[in-house]
């Protein structure tokens, strides 16, 4: 395993004060991970270093051609002061899957979450320490190469930047409403929906503007064929709950495998419930509703954890779930997850990771 040269800041920037009004993404941590590939060379130079501008230059594919992966995980601070990661392996896992769809060269998935672990030990004092805050945790890779033209890269760049974060939105675990997108599609089986890269998020801004306008916080999407099987939100797998029955989804190449959505799927069946990955139209839920017999629906993901839905619009269809408060399920997966991840709770499944 290569040697990860570390050059610390001269100038540490001040933290945020009010961990309360941390939001998501808007500070950033002292040091951040780089690493280069060079075909013939491999990836090498792997070091940590003061948090900086990247210099680019103007003919560089990824600013052209949209070669680029990512990922979100995060580190949280435990009650004892220990420093746990969820699930970094199945991120790490993840990303290739990404970097062989994107033709990026496959990382080492054991060095990368190392260096996600001595990074994050370097820039510790960064996690916040108030309720429901975290270090999240941004490793990304982009196409460096100063060429116009259409073809995989040969020179790329791995970064990984982390960022204390509070609450993904703004209303916390309260009840999102979410707009049903009939329109625009961002990813149909065969494209790059199944993977973590810039152009699925760029596809979904539209249809995300436009949803914002109407008072929605998030846009839930259609498969890009038929326009009626749900497929997940803009950033969040999700769930609904008819009847005894907890369906999402099924993976067909067009959505995202969620760590989160792996993680609920597996507590859910830990606790007897009827799980189920499968096909589901709009129409079905729009009669599930109108019937009673839709008792909540819910996203799950990274960033957010588990978010409740409150509402639904489908065209002139505005579902109103559980009254547009949260759901006994959903809460108590909030729970469940979250006290694994800060230590609260004795993780039976083996997912965290200390970092030390």
């Amino acid at each position: 395993m290569q040697e990860i040269r570390v050059e610390l800041t001269k100038n540490p920037k001040e933290k945020p004060q009010d961990q309360s009004k941390l939001g998501f993404g808007n500070y950033y941590t002292d040091h951040m991970f780089l690493m280069n590939y060079d075909e013939g060379q491999g990836w090498h130079d792997p070091r940590i270093v003061p948090y900086g501008p990247i210099a680019l230059d103007p003919a560089a594919m990824c600013l052209h051609y949209g070669q680029e992966v990512f990922e979100g995980l995060k580190a949280y601070r435990t009650a004892d002061g220990r420093i746990l990661l969820f699930r970094p392996d199945r991120n790490m896992a993840r990303l290739n899957v990404s970097n062989d769809r994107l033709c990026i060269p496959p990382i080492d998935e054991e060095f990368a979450i190392e260096a996600i672990k001595k990074l994050v030990l370097v820039d510790k004092d960064w996690i916040p320490t108030e309720e429901g805050t975290s270090l999240y945790i941004r490793p990304y890779i982009f196409a460096v190469d100063a060429h116009v033209g259409v073809h995989p890269a040969h020179h790329l760049i791995f970064a990984i930047i982390l960022s204390p974060v509070g609450a993904y939105y703004p209303e916390g675990l309260n009840p999102v409403k979410i707009y049903v997108e009939d329109e625009y599609v961002r990813a149909v089986k065969g494209g790059m929906g199944f993977t973590k890269t810039g152009g699925n998020y760029a596809a979904s801004l539209k249809a995300q503007a436009e949803a914002e306008k109407k008072g929605y916080t998030q846009v839930l999407w259609l498969d890009g064929v038929e326009r009626k099987y749900i497929e997940e939100v803009g950033t969040m797998n999700v769930f609904f709950v008819i009847d005894d029955e907890v369906i999402t989804p099924e993976l067909r190449g067009s959505i995202l495998s969620g760590v989160t959505r792996m993680s609920c799927i597996d507590i859910l069946r830990s606790w007897g419930m009827k799980v189920s990955e499968r096909r589901l139209s709009i129409q079905e839920v729009a009669k599930a509703a109108e019937e009673g017999r839709l008792k909540e629906a819910f996203g799950s993901g990274t960033a957010a954890v588990i978010s409740p839905i409150g509402e639904l619009r489908w065209g002139d269809d505005v579902m109103v779930i559980n009254d547009g408060k949260i759901g006994e399920i959903s809460a108590k997966l909030y729970d469940n997850l979250t006290g694994i991840q800060w230590g609260k709770l004795p993780d039976e499944f083996g997912w965290t990771v200390e970092v030390k």
